[in-house]
């Protein structure tokens, strides 16, 4: 089947429901006019699907390889970066003096979503791109903006980002990689990375890896890494690649999906490179880059949702099998049984509710970008892990069901169900796996006393409020659950970490049924009378909402329970 790119909805949220209106009226966007906005939506929606699309099946059926010490890519991967380079799409959210478009995230973030959709394996590079953009951005010196921001903008080379080791996983302060000064100010960088996607390409001039390393004499865990930008090839001052880097791609991984994608790891043996920022400042640097990427990787387990959709859905209207009762006029389609309706309802409902999340957060990224309202920074740095991890787990339970729709259909190769389930299920892992996100929201996003989590609750309930006249079926729920999920907070807030961590996916899972209750509610009352969209929402709220009792049961557990379970047991 081909992928249909959900323009219009893109368009009705950023109306109706993400503010795209007020982020414009900001001076800091006033470029992000409707027409354009229009055309850029237009514009990826027809790349996404007629360039990347088709390359979804050709990087799983044709995986990267090493050869000669060189990653190549997929028949007609160049063709589709080169697609994603010249439409501007990797520096839509750059500065535009080193030839970003300046737009706002918002907009980036749909257009991920799309091309997340088509080929993810694909979409994983320019995403790279954009996070190491907004890190040199940030931190970069001046001379090192200059040099690298317009190639990586323009997409003539590309970029990594290098943390984990094999002793150094979640534990980044346990790395072991060494930045040696140089007389002329550069750094000689030693040591091995693993797991990093898109290590190298054959279609791209240069590939840019912003890597952690410990200086001689640093503190040791995370106050003592430093970041630094490590070219394969060395440029001159003109910005041309010259002579190879002492760096090398030392295997490629044999993965689950993403075949398409080359996971590599990398040997630095006294590789040149130069400080991003300040002297054993990395974690703060790279978590700029790692911010924007928790972002995206949350709306890449979206884009392969509702990829799952689509063909769920397709599939069920065109499968017919069996008689179904009481059901007058139907057509014998499976998609009129009344189970496999619930999964093709759930699915939408749950993707429909981690996309208007996502949004939320660019959104809040863009507001506080644009005003410097630190009430807008906790927003968006509250909402961030949210999008990360119930992005992810929907796009993995979306595409999960969407198998399901299909059958035993749904196991074979060839109809494309499996390979979207193989390919989304490691974005729960990378980027901080889900349950770190669940304890940054219970751990640092809580310590502020709450205040950020308050304001949420306190928008969602009045949110409710409003609806109460026009949508009663809808606000009530969904202002019960808020009340619920802010006692839950008051709680995490009264607990000790190891509870608090005992019950931090099930607090982040209630948190998000309860926002994309709102958000769905938001976009039913957006129809003039009761139709579609108010039939979703209110789908939602009956089948997915009341989940959120459940998840704060859980999470009001703590961890006794769990820990009168010895390993030895368990195995």
């Amino acid at each position: 089947m081909t992928y249909r790119p959900p323009v219009d909805e893109f368009r009705f949220q950023f109306a109706a429901v993400a503010g795209m209106d007020r982020i414009a009226a900001t001076d800091r966007f006033t470029q992000a006019t409707p027409d354009l906005v229009d055309a850029i939506l237009t514009q990826a929606g027809r790349v996404s699907a007629e360039v990347l699309a088709p390359l979804n099946r050709v990087g799983d059926t044709h995986p990267v390889r090493l050869d000669n010490g060189v990653v190549r890519a997929p028949p007609g991967f160049a063709d589709g970066w080169r697609a994603i380079a010249e439409g501007g799409w990797i520096g839509l959210s750059a500065d535009p003096a080193q030839g970003g478009m300046g737009m706002p995230m918002l907009l980036t973030t749909a257009v991920n979503e799309m091309m997340s959709s088509a080929c993810l394996s694909l979409a994983l590079a320019p995403l790279m791109g954009q996070g190491q953009i907004e890190a040199l951005e940030h931190h970069g010196s001046d001379t090192l903006k200059a040099l690298y921001l317009p190639r990586l903008i323009a997409g003539d080379w590309m970029a990594t980002m290098n943390l984990t080791e094999p002793q150094a996983g979640s534990d980044v302060g346990a790395l072991a990689t060494r930045a040696e000064p140089a007389p002329d100010g550069t750094w000689r960088i030693t040591g091995q990375k693993i797991y990093i996607t898109w290590g190298d390409a054959d279609f791209a001039a240069n590939t840019c890896h912003l890597v952690l390393a410990r200086r001689p004499g640093a503190p040791a865990g995370t106050r003592g890494i430093s970041l630094f930008l490590v070219p394969k090839r060395l440029p001159d001052a003109q910005g041309n690649p010259g002579p190879p880097n002492a760096l090398r791609v030392m295997g490629v991984e044999h993965k689950l999906g993403l075949h398409g994608a080359p996971t590599c790891t990398m040997a630095y043996d006294g590789a040149t490179g130069w400080l991003v920022g300040a002297p054993d400042g990395g974690m703060a640097a790279m978590f700029t880059m790692m911010n924007n990427a928790r972002l995206g990787v949350g709306v890449q387990g979206v884009g392969i949702a509702e990829a799952a959709c689509q063909r769920a859905v397709a599939f069920a209207r065109d499968r017919r099998q069996g008689r179904v009762p009481d059901r007058p006029g139907a057509t014998g389609a499976i998609a009129d049984h009344a189970d496999v309706r619930r999964m093709l309802v759930e699915m939408r409902a749950d993707t429909a509710a981690a996309r208007a999340i996502a949004l939320s957060c660019a959104a809040a990224i863009d507001m506080a970008t644009a005003t410097g309202d630190p009430a807008w920074t906790a927003r968006a740095a509250f909402l961030t892990p949210i999008a990360k991890a119930w992005g992810t787990d929907t796009g993995i339970r979306v595409a999960d069901t969407g198998l399901q729709v299909h059958g035993g259909m749904g196991y074979v190769e060839e109809t494309g169900a499996a390979q979207l389930w193989r390919d989304v299920r490691v974005t729960a892992i990378y980027e901080g796996t889900n349950g770190i996100q669940a304890m940054d929201l219970v751990g640092r996003k809580l310590a502020d006393g709450g205040e950020a989590a308050a304001a949420l609750i306190d928008a969602v309930q009045s949110g409710a409020e409003q609806a109460r006249t026009r949508a009663p079926d809808l606000a009530g729920p969904v202002w019960q659950a808020a009340e619920a999920v802010r006692e839950a907070t008051d709680r995490m807030l009264a607990q000790g970490a190891d509870d608090r961590n005992a019950g931090a996916t099930s607090y982040l899972a209630a948190f998000a049924r309860v926002l994309g209750a709102h958000h769905l509610m938001t976009a039913a009352l957006a129809e003039p009378a009761p139709g579609p969209r108010h039939a979703l929402a209110a789908a939602h709220v009956a089948r997915i909402l009341p989940r959120h009792s459940a998840d704060l049961a859980a999470a009001r557990d703590g961890a006794d329970g769990l820990y009168a379970l010895s390993p030895q047991v368990l195995g």
